[in-house]
């Protein structure tokens, strides 16, 4: 029944890692996940991602940058299920450009989605956990954000508060036993990293002390650890192949 299942919301949940993530928490017949679109999928593309789990899956469609939205979602899991058990906080965008070229407008739109929409998200999640005195946060950083990244101000600025954000609800969520970790992923195998150029990627490669990209279920595998670790809070993971070693 699922009022007895733990309840996961895994946010930008339809690709890559967010995809990933719920797909390995999914195989949990104790989980409950719920993936977040940013857009409404078609009856079709619905029923077709469904598919890809072996055990029942929800979705849930809203942008996580606007708060409305954040608080409707929450809203209508709290009214389904009277609870929420664990967030991984995974939506993001990129608009790269060097910052000298760099709009204010591109600026804020990675920010608002990025920041914004992780500590829309984790607030409002937070006042429902702490209310039961249980509950995991897994906000997704990057190594940009721990180390910048030529034409990513916006983007590394972004992650770089995330790690901020996440100290500080390590703090206040502690006070009523909730944890909140950070995961900051290098050099994945997603669709922003298959945009770059064979010459790119081969430079990166060798940069990277194992010599290869990471996958998205290596990032997945980070997030599972975490929520089942009950002695990590406050933490910020690195998991890029010793890139930033």
């Amino acid at each position: 029944m699922t009022e007895e299942k733990q309840i996961v919301l895994v946010t930008g949940a339809t690709k890559g890692i967010g995809l990933a993530t719920a797909k390995r928490l999914a195989q949990n017949p104790n989980n409950l996940v719920v993936l977040n679109s940013h857009r409404e999928l078609g009856e079709a593309e619905a029923a077709a991602l469904k598919a890809e789990f072996a055990n029942e899956v929800r979705i849930m469609t809203g942008d996580v940058a606007d708060e409305a939205d954040a608080q409707r979602m929450i809203n209508d899991l709290v009214e389904e299920f009277g609870k929420i058990d664990v967030l991984v906080n995974n939506a993001g965008m990129t608009q790269d450009k060097l910052m000298t070229r760099m709009t204010e407008e591109s600026f804020k739109a990675v920010v608002n989605t990025n920041l914004v929409g992780t500590f829309n998200m984790s607030k409002l999640a937070l006042k429902v956990m702490q209310k039961k005195r249980s509950g995991v946060i897994i906000n997704m950083s990057s190594i940009a954000g721990t180390h910048g990244n030529v034409g990513q101000a916006n983007y590394s600025a972004s992650k770089a508060g995330i790690v901020g954000l996440t100290k500080t609800t390590a703090q206040e969520g502690s006070l009523r036993g909730v944890r909140c970790n950070a995961i900051a992923p290098g050099m994945i195998k997603t669709d922003m990293t298959a945009k770059l150029s064979d010459k790119i990627v081969k430079q990166f490669e060798e940069k990277i002390p194992l010599h290869r990209f990471g996958t998205a279920e290596n990032i997945s595998q980070t997030v599972e650890f975490l929520i089942e670790n009950d002695y990590m809070t406050g933490q910020v993971i690195t998991v890029d192949g010793g890139l930033t070693i």
